[in-house]
């Protein structure tokens, strides 16, 4: 049975509390910064539909959530945006699609803070041995799932956060050459996940930039320890 239960999913399943629990607050974090800036900038549209919470619970999507688990990618439920509230619409809108990635690096920055912490102190080794080793794991997921997360939500593909900053930030006659793209933005998701081509913009993240980030976090700390 669990070998049937295993084959089910991308990750084992001795992996799966730690990925579940590092999903609820990387898509948490992700989407409540999206509300919180948009409100910020005068837009309550986001409040008024109960997204401006830490509350997992409006910001998860069932589907999004499952083929994480299955397949490795997924999403949560998007954050409503009424840019008609915005003085400077392009200025609040850009800011308000990169406050979720840029959450997801905070999260794993303020995450290797307190590992390096509890590690540099000894604090962690007050917990009793299997408490510690989960501790240690799930804080190490956090922060490497929140850094995938921070890179992968800049893709600038249709549905992705780094689209939509070049859509503010472009040009209108651009952007509108742009938003032709939008009705084939799952149909260039799937080829590009599922074929070779994935490798061209897929690896980079997930072998270079993603481990080169949390190798210069963790330097950051202990140049105050050195």
């Amino acid at each position: 049975m669990e070998d049937f239960f295993s084959s089910l999913f991308k990750y084992q399943l001795n992996q799966l509390p730690f990925i579940l629990i590092a999903l609820l607050i990387a898509f948490t974090v992700h989407e409540f910064a999206h509300a919180w800036t948009a409100w910020r900038f005068g837009d309550p549209t986001a409040k008024n539909a109960g997204r401006l919470t830490l509350n997992p619970a409006p910001h998860l999507d069932l589907v999004g959530t499952l083929l994480i688990l299955i397949v490795g990618f997924g999403w949560a439920k998007p954050v409503p945006v009424n840019p008609a509230y915005f003085r400077n619409p392009r200025l609040a809108g850009t800011l308000v699609t990169f406050a979720g990635p840029l959450a997801n690096l905070v999260t794993a920055f303020v995450t290797m803070f307190l590992l390096f912490l509890l590690l540099l102190t000894g604090a962690i080794h007050v917990l009793p041995d299997f408490w510690q080793d989960f501790v240690q794991t799930l804080l190490q997921v956090i922060i490497h799932l929140n850094v995938v997360l921070f890179f992968f939500n800049l893709i600038p593909l249709p549905f992705f956060d780094g689209y939509f900053i070049i859509r503010y930030l472009a040009p209108d006659r651009i952007g509108r050459q742009l938003s032709a793209l939008e009705p084939y933005a799952l149909l260039i998701f799937l080829v590009i996940v599922l074929t070779p081509i994935g490798n061209y913009f897929l690896d980079p993240i997930f072998n270079i930039l993603v481990p080169d980030t949390i190798d210069y976090m963790f330097r950051f700390f202990l140049l105050f320890v050195s």
